[in-house]
């Protein structure tokens, strides 16, 4: 048995208690974990071992939070995140279930996100997408629902659109090459990068005979 004998909040986190045991500093807490001790408390081997898995618990949820707060992320980025900075497999599948069942963790709304994205600001053919959606862990069947609606003539028309200006000033040949290798780059077939290449010089020709 131990007795606690100081409990002090940490000077570079607050939210974490340093618990000393018979006089000797003896391990740090989450405040939410610490919360229950007192000062003359006794703790068997037992209670330390289980206040320390609470604890990496607790670390391990919040690091899991602040990887998951600047964006949508699939259940496998975060497993791996937290594999990478080394807490145990039974902690990471237990904070994974957490935010499961608070809806934290969706991949089929991290998929839907994913794939708004790209359309937005990086559209990609449906090729491309399902490689990355399958780089983030994402199941098959749930990455079939996400890129379903995905107009791919569009998407490499917006595509291009945004790309031609800087082609503006080369011959048609070199215009075509250039604008068909980078659509090609972002997984778009042949017969839809030839259609939307060939319709994006028109457009430009017209542009600069009118101007």
């Amino acid at each position: 048995m131990a007795k606690i004998t100081a409990l002090t909040r940490q000077k570079k986190n607050p939210k974490r208690i340093n618990v000393f045991l018979d006089g000797e500093f003896a391990f740090g807490l989450a405040e939410f974990t610490a919360v229950y001790l007192k000062i003359g408390q006794e703790l068997t081997d037992a209670d330390i071992a289980k206040l320390q898995s609470a604890d990496d618990l607790e670390k391990a949820r919040e690091s899991a939070l602040g990887f998951i707060e600047y964006r949508p992320r699939s259940i496998q980025e975060v497993r791996k995140n937290l594999q990478g900075k080394e807490f145990n497999d039974a902690v990471i599948e237990q904070v994974i279930n957490r935010l499961l069942d608070v809806g934290l963790l969706d991949d089929s709304l991290f998929a839907k996100y994913w794939v708004d994205q790209r359309e937005t600001f990086k559209p990609r053919s449906q090729m491309a997408l399902r490689q990355e959606l399958m780089q983030k862990g994402v199941d098959r069947t749930i990455i079939d629902k996400a890129v379903a609606l995905v107009d791919e003539t569009a998407a490499a028309q917006r595509l291009a659109e945004k790309q031609a200006g800087r082609y503006a000033n080369l011959e048609e040949a070199e215009f075509k090459k250039k604008l068909m290798s980078y659509l090609q780059r972002r997984g778009f077939n042949f017969g839809i990068v030839k259609e939307v290449t060939s319709n994006q010089w028109d457009t430009i020709s017209m542009e600069n005979e009118t101007g």
